[in-house]
């Protein structure tokens, strides 16, 4: 396991990552001492991130169209996934670059512990960056997320209905809106909640590293 991304460490050739910010910070071996991947699995990632970040502009960097169509197999964006990116871009400058791709990618690793995946969840409902979820937030999201689900048809009021049931169960001190600690204390009630915490292309990972696997429940 492992030896192509060794042998590709060791031919000495800068034109694999020729174009691409790979020092200080960036480091493969920085990355895997501050993340839970392997460093191995950070030479994997970035044969991942080298091709997304080439798909429609080959500058080194990923852009909101390749992120959505390479990561979400879509080629059409929404709320959540701009939530995302925005998430994944932590310098808020449009693109994404190799240490924001594998810092943002460590969440989604089995390894990850349950409460940090949690955090990054609390972080995409918290569509206006308060520290605070809302009822307006919740319906907003779930909304935008069965737009784009044609197969699936939820009127506005069993939504209400929807939002409503998870507030008296997750809003603890009963003051209208989720905190992080509510939440947190949603999904270790319940880690399906966060079920999503996965990304499709990810799976493609664990052809080259087995234990690379991405447990579609936490």
């Amino acid at each position: 396991m492992g030896n192509c991304c060794a042998s590709r460490r060791g031919m000495g050739s800068q034109m694999f990552f020729l174009g691409f910010d790979l020092k200080g910070q960036n480091h493969p071996r920085v990355l895997a001492r501050d993340t839970y991947f392997s460093e191995d699995e950070v030479y994997a990632l970035f044969e991942l991130f080298r091709s997304v970040s080439t798909s429609i502009v080959a500058d080194g960097l990923i852009h909101r169209d390749e992120f959505t169509l390479a990561l979400f197999e879509t080629p059409k964006t929404n709320l959540f996934i701009n939530q995302v990116f925005d998430l994944f871009d932590e310098e808020q400058n449009g693109a994404i670059d190799f240490g924001e791709f594998v810092r943002s990618m460590s969440v989604f690793h089995p390894r990850c512990p349950i409460q940090e995946k949690a955090a990054f969840a609390f972080r995409i409902y918290d569509l206006d960056d308060t520290g605070t979820i809302s009822k307006e937030e919740i319906r907003t999201l779930l909304k935008a997320l069965l737009k784009d689900n044609r197969n699936l048809h939820i009127p506005d009021n069993a939504i209400d209905e929807i939002v409503e049931r998870t507030f008296k169960e997750v809003d603890i001190d009963s003051n209208g809106t989720i905190n992080l600690e509510e939440f947190k204390a949603l999904v270790n009630k319940n880690p399906s909640v966060i079920g999503y915490m996965t990304l499709p292309i990810l799976r493609e990972l664990t052809t080259k590293f087995p234990s690379f696997i991405f447990n579609k429940r936490v």
